[in-house]
């Protein structure tokens, strides 16, 4: 139990020192491109095609199908770094392997996950586009 809650504090700590080293106001992409849930809240405003609405919904499908592999191999990756972190003395190659191992399926996920939020703003018209801007800019 005790390493499960320090699992999720150090992917907590590495997920959120990332973001914040990037933005420390939060969303690096705020107003530039659109998650598929405030895509999907404003659907009726943003009256989406049938088109666009399949579109998005594929785009989605397959990258949480793309990226499990990679959450996987990053849920291992820090999973074994909690290990080493057990031991004494703490071998430090072996924590900057694991660290190394998590942050780069970590990048995977990352990278997937902005190309589809480009993929999703790509579907929209620019009328739909400076409706989103405005709803997140609120």
């Amino acid at each position: 139990m005790k390493k499960g809650i320090l699992l999720v504090i150090a992917i907590a700590c590495l997920g959120n020192s990332t973001a914040f080293a990037q933005n420390p106001k939060g969303d690096v992409f705020k107003g530039k491109l659109f998650a598929p849930n405030i895509i999907l809240e404003q659907r009726e405003e943003l009256q989406l095609t049938k088109e666009q609405f399949t579109a998005i919904r594929a785009a989605v499908v397959e990258v949480q199908s793309s990226v499990a592999e990679h959450e996987w191999d990053m849920q291992e990756a820090y999973q074994a770094l909690m290990l080493e972190l057990d031991k004494a003395p703490i071998d430090e190659a072996e924590v900057l392997k694991h660290t190394t191992t998590a942050l780069m399926a970590e990048n995977q996920v990352k990278k997937k996950q902005v190309s589809m939020l480009v993929k999703l703003k790509n579907l929209l018209n620019a009328e739909q586009i400076d409706y989103l801007e405005a709803v997140v800019a609120k």
